[in-house]
């Protein structure tokens, strides 16, 4: 029955109704999903727009680690190829803080206009700091290095560090404004699909190739944003997350955290070129990862630094255990284009609980135990606070300390050294000590670790040697003869310039070399044996005596005596310590006696506190003692009249 006009006028109303609205439903559909393709490109944008500008900061500041230690490296043995890698670096610095203005926005390129003005001012004073080195003016490096290197240093490392993990904290918003917004995408796109399929299925396919891809864009922006690019391994992001979530989750015991950094990995770039080395990185992580448990996570940080998550490391001895394991595992040849290329490195270990409850401080506390490592040559070290000079406590001593060498704070006692064969005085040790206007008297043990660590050993050394010979020329001058003897860093003895600086001070005062001791512990003799060797020669040929100092607390043994130009041998108070109650380390130390008198060695008894160990090392045939039973550390006045009541002067005639 064919359709009246006024039905098939209604039909044509209604198809054309049904087509505007599939026109509508498609072009809202497709409007979605256009919107959907492209809407997240913003956020992927400011991820990766972060992530590039967190990574140009992690640049600035290994530069100013090389830049730190290529200047020291100049001073301890100046040489063209040093400075010459200065100013590379210096001028890869230079880059690192233009890219910075270049991938971040206007605080960023405020921040890199000021680090750049900061720098050329750095590079200016160590510029200065070279010559002075180079005219050999010790005194006027020091003062440099004190005065205007080590403040600028310290100003643009702080500059830096807090823009760094400011930027740090904004790549991680961003990621979350990815993960939030890609959520309820998802979720729009189901309820749309929901709403479409019954309408037009291809447009539903057409949404789901969209989700499929928007899933894809994702993954891979989130991938990149926690990922080397390099090497695939996590960057520091994901590690320190997956650290966080190990120790706030469910901790497992003894979770560990280390810090690996390749040793000369620059020379290899230097020689076959970056090409090489970024091949040599690549490998780098399987060889670590097949010395690993399978639990552990081992993480790319930046240039030739890894680090490694132990979940179940169980013990700190554990821990190093397995640190000895990825040194052992990295000492086999790398094969890189034919060339096999040998790999040395440092590893630095902290224990959750005890060194840190979170990834920021184990990460931290890991790398001042890999620097320790490094600068020691040992290959794998445990965190020790003693040796951070990181912590805001400590960095404010270090400022105090400084202001107490300007001031005139320290001050010197000195523990007197009495002979077996008269039981008279025959000299002193001097012993620094700081007259804190807070803290009250502080013993070396306090200040001298954190000083060893910096640019302030040299100025303190300087200090206690200035002070203790002056001490000498003022008891001469009233007709008190006393030798007396300091104590040496290994920092201080591995400075060439050193002999200079004695011989200086010595002609200033007045003193005879023949009344200075110089006191030297084992481990700065092993550090670096070749070069302490040289040292120690250049002082013994100016008549200067060297004593070996802790003898017994180390890995020196007698016979590597026989080889250093040395005259006494003080042996160390641990072992006096337990000869009244130990008989068989009381042959030991009557043994290290014996032993060095067939070298022609004087024995130096440290922490004699009892009559017992007095007599029983008289019997030995020590030939000098010092320690509490004897005289605690005294002032100079105290010092004069306790020497002039052990040691009368003679009778007039």
């Amino acid at each position: 029955m064919p359709l009246d006009r006024g039905s098939a006028s209604l039909m044509t109303r209604q198809r054309r109704l049904a087509g505007i609205g599939l026109v509508v439903v498609f072009l809202a559909i497709s409007g979605f999903a256009l919107w959907c393709s492209q809407a997240l490109g913003p956020f992927t944008d400011a991820v990766r727009q972060t992530s590039r500008v967190a990574d140009d900061y992690a640049a600035v500041d290994q530069a100013l680690l090389e830049e730190e230690s290529l200047q020291l490296q100049y001073r301890a043995q100046p040489a063209s190829s040093v400075r010459a890698e200065f100013e590379t670096v210096a001028h890869e610095l230079d880059d690192a803080l233009a890219a910075v203005a270049r991938d971040g926005g206007a605080p960023d390129q405020a921040e890199s206009k000021a680090a750049l003005a900061d720098h050329a001012a750095l590079r200016a004073a160590i510029q200065r700091l070279f010559a002075a080195v180079d005219r050999r003016d010790a005194t006027g490096a020091e003062q440099i290095e004190t005065a205007e290197v080590q403040p600028r240093l310290d100003a643009i490392t702080r500059r830096i560090a807090d823009r760094a993990a400011q930027r740090q904290a904004d790549a991680t918003t961003a990621l979350r404004r990815l993960d939030s917004v890609q959520s309820f995408r998802a979720l729009a796109i189901r309820a749309v699909i929901g709403v479409g399929l019954a309408l037009v299925l291809a447009f539903g396919l057409l949404l789901r190739r969209s989700q499929l891809a928007l899933d894809a864009e994702r993954t891979a922006a989130i991938h990149a944003s926690l990922h080397d690019t390099l090497t695939g391994l996590p960057n520091r992001t994901l590690f320190a997350g997956r650290t966080d979530e190990i120790l706030t989750g469910a901790p497992q015991p003894g979770a560990a955290v280390l810090v690996l950094d390749l040793d000369r990995f620059k020379d290899i770039n230097a020689t076959l070129g970056h090409g090489y080395g970024d091949r040599l990185l690549v490998l780098i992580g399987p060889r670590l990862q097949a010395a690993l448990p399978a639990d552990a996570v081992v993480a790319r940080l930046g240039g030739d630094e890894f680090a490694v998550l132990l979940p179940s490391a169980i013990s700190l001895t554990a821990a190093l255990e397995q640190a000895e394991r990825l040194l052992t595992a990295l000492s086999a040849a790398f094969a890189v284009d034919g060339v096999e290329l040998d790999v040395d490195a440092s590893i630095g270990v902290a224990l959750a609980t005890v060194h840190g409850s979170d990834a920021a401080t184990l990460l931290q506390h890991a790398d001042v135990a890999m620097y320790v490592a490094k600068e020691q040559g040992i290959g794998v070290c445990a965190y020790d606070p003693a040796t951070d000079g990181h912590t805001p406590q400590r960095l404010a001593l270090l400022g105090e300390l400084r202001r107490a060498l300007e001031r005139g704070e320290l001050t010197l006692h000195y523990q007197p050294k009495v002979s077996f064969r008269t039981e008279g005085a025959v000299g002193a040790e001097a012993l620094v000590r700081w007259e804190h206007p807070v803290h009250g008297l502080l013993a070396p043990d306090e200040f001298i670790p954190l000083a060893e660590h910096t640019g302030l050993i040299g100025p303190l050394t300087r200090y206690v040697l200035d002070h203790a010979l002056g001490q000498m020329r003022a008891w001469a001058d009233i007709g008190l003869v006393v030798p007396v003897a300091v104590n040496i860093s290994a920092r201080n003895l591995l400075d060439e310039r050193l002999p200079d600086l004695i011989v200086e001070l010595l002609e200033r005062h007045g003193v005879p070399a023949a009344q200075l001791e110089i006191e030297v512990t084992e481990s700065a003799i092993m550090t670096e044996p070749a070069r302490a060797q040289q040292s120690l020669t250049r002082l013994k040929e100016l008549g200067i005596g060297i004593a070996i100092d802790d003898f017994g607390a180390g890995y020196t043994s007698l016979s590597q005596l026989k080889s250093l130009p040395v005259s006494d041998v003080k042996i160390d108070r641990s072992l006096i310590g337990q000869m009244d109650n130990d008989p068989g380390m009381a042959q030991i130390v009557r043994s290290v006696v014996e032993l060095g008198h067939h070298l022609g060695l004087i024995s130096i008894a440290e922490g004699v506190e009892t009559q017992q160990s007095w007599d029983l090392l008289n019997g030995f045939g020590c030939d000098i003692a010092q320690g509490f039973h004897l005289s605690r550390p005294l002032t100079p006045a105290a010092f004069h009249t306790w020497y002039t009541t052990q040691n009368p002067p003679p009778a007039s005639q």
